[in-house]
């Protein structure tokens, strides 16, 4: 999708101020983008364990992730560990990179006690991950601020010269995001005018520049009708693990794309 999403993203050193990622997730955009000052940001506190272990500690967080032993028996064994939130920040980013390699098409989904719930997907993708992986993401992350907070909460630090790129939770084609993704919890359609009004406050008259993707839901469009929007030819479908033609999702702008 970064094949479509690169002719609107702007380099990283042309950003006057601050990139800024409030639903940070995989991160793809801001590697991709390499801009000197960002705040990566998510409500998803496994999420953020993940990448300050490996911000600060890469090789011990690889010897970790390399010990887990291999074959649907340990998965489990690991995963269903209710002490791992008491061990090092070391372990817990180790597991949480071991469990998102080995579970069943890299889903992150908690069940209504808010324990990840996801079955074993074997062992094929785990070690695309190495040590010099790990490092060079150590090294991406060295000057850039990671913090677990809620939207709003990240939105309210903007300030003229900053970029944001925004990919909150959805399904392509609808206004909700109804099952469990990365919580124990759904990003309704509530939420997402929540995010329109928030980003509309805080842009408004100032220098700020940003980018979404997001449902192409009608309702989600109206939210944002006095702005540029663009349909995205091909992406993620909402069928897990599925890419289409058909992705039924937009780029939405406050700059002419």
């Amino acid at each position: 999708m970064l094949d479509f999403l690169s002719d609107y993203l702007p380099d990283g050193r042309d950003i006057e101020g601050t990139y800024i990622e409030p639903f940070v997730g995989g991160g793809s955009i801001f590697f991709y983008v390499g801009p000197k000052r960002a705040i990566l940001a998510d409500l998803n506190q496994d999420l953020i364990d993940l990448y300050e272990g490996i911000k600060n500690s890469p090789i011990e967080v690889w010897k970790i992730f390399e010990s887990f032993p291999s074959g649907k028996a340990n998965y489990y064994r690991v995963r269903d560990d209710e002490t791992s939130v008491q061990k090092p920040l070391e372990y817990r980013a180790a597991r949480i990179l071991y469990l998102n390699r080995t579970c069943f098409k890299g889903m992150w989904r908690h069940n209504a006690s808010g324990n990840f719930n996801v079955g074993y997907g074997g062992e094929e993708r785990r070690w695309v991950v190495t040590q010099d992986s790990l490092i060079q993401v150590s090294n991406a992350l060295r000057n850039i601020k990671i913090v677990q907070a809620d939207f709003e909460e990240t939105l309210d630090s903007v300030s003229d010269g900053d970029f944001l790129f925004l990919d909150p939770p959805y399904k392509p084609g609808e206004k909700n995001l109804d099952e469990l993704h990365y919580l124990n919890g759904s990003f309704a359609f509530h939420e997402q005018e929540r995010l329109a009004e928030k980003i509309i406050q805080i842009t408004r008259g100032k220098n700020i520049k940003w980018l979404m993707t997001n449902s192409s839901h009608p309702e989600i469009r109206e939210l944002y009708e006095d702005f540029n929007i663009v349909s995205v030819p091909k992406g993620t479908s909402s069928i897990v693990g599925v890419y289409t033609e058909n992705a039924q999702e937009v780029l939405i702008s406050n700059y002419q794309m």
